[in-house]
């Protein structure tokens, strides 16, 4: 065999050699952008994780700065004086009923604006979409006074009204979440193909029907992302439970917190081990969603 077809076999059975395109100085800037921003937003999460590991009187006699005093009673001591198990329990019954409530009636809105064209389609959307326009301060006295005012029976509360009800603070995350949802899936389901609910219609399914079973299976991607987001802000909501709770042991966790800080002083060491208590929730959801939720982010980005 001669030099040259051991040559060519060597050139066809090995791999190809890639390219690699060379670093230009703005993308040289470019990474350290992309470093120093990284670096900014992890900064204090790790200084308030390296911090819950530390005893408060080793850190006021050697300062913030300093290595040692290691401890792990921080975070049972802050579940504790916060009575996390509680406020937990409250969290879960507040956020787990809004992100259903938001996902089912979202996608009822969705389904019927981009499933059906008349005259007022733009204008059912945008009513939705209008409570994420408000800032929830400007709707502050009149909520207030609409829940004082607005009776409900004692087993949903012993007060008579829904201020300082949980049932209250379900409502309203899920009427001010709702518009930003529907808006969502509405844009998603606007991509699916009218001839899919043109052959239901052939075989008879009713809208309830094609909404349940051919719609909904269809949006899991943007169920998932959005069920994520819904998520972590209803679970990080502090304003309306704040205004609209006035008992201590219906606060939610993010509420919680304060119970960590003392009249004259603050151990931010006990406040910063309560803190990563209360952010896993989140964390533990992200996790579990996170390929349903990048797939969510990035649809429609490719075609074919």
């Amino acid at each position: 065999m001669s030099q040259v077809a051991l040559d060519s076999s060597r050139t066809v059975g090995s791999a190809p050699t890639i390219r690699r395109k060379p670093i230009t100085p703005g993308r040289r800037l470019l990474h350290v952008f992309l470093i120093v921003v990284a670096a900014t937003w992890l900064f204090p999460i790790l200084w308030a994780l390296y911090n819950s590991f530390r005893d408060y009187h080793y850190t006021a006699l050697h300062g913030y700065a300093s290595f040692g005093g290691f401890t792990v009673a921080n975070f049972t001591n802050a579940w504790q004086q916060g009575d996390f198990t509680k406020h937990f329990l409250n969290s879960a019954i507040i956020t787990v009923p809004a992100v259903l409530l938001t996902l089912l009636l979202s996608s009822m809105v969705a389904f019927v604006v981009a499933r059906f064209s008349y005259r007022f389609n733009l204008a059912l959307l945008g009513m939705f979409t209008a409570a994420n326009l408000l800032p929830p301060q400007a709707l502050l006295i009149p909520i207030f006074r609409m829940f004082r005012a607005v009776p409900v029976p004692p087993w949903i509360n012993d007060s008579g009204t829904l201020l300082n009800s949980l049932w209250g603070l379900i409502a309203i995350n899920t009427a001010f979440q709702t518009g930003f949802c529907a808006f969502v899936l509405s844009n998603y389901m606007k991509t699916i193909p009218m001839e899919l609910y043109e052959a239901a219609d052939v075989d008879g399914a009713s809208v309830f029907r094609q909404w349940w079973q051919l719609t909904i299976p269809l949006c899991r991607p943007p169920l998932a992302a959005l069920a994520t987001l819904e998520v972590t802000w209803i679970y990080n909501e502090f304003f309306w439970a704040t205004v609209l709770l006035q008992s201590g042991d219906k606060y939610p966790i993010t509420s919680s917190l304060n119970n960590l800080k003392g009249q004259f002083f603050t151990d931010f060491n006990l406040l910063s081990a309560g803190s990563i208590i209360v952010a896993l929730p989140t964390l533990i959801v992200f996790f579990l969603l996170q390929k349903q939720f990048v797939s969510g982010l990035t649809m429609g980005s490719t075609k074919g």
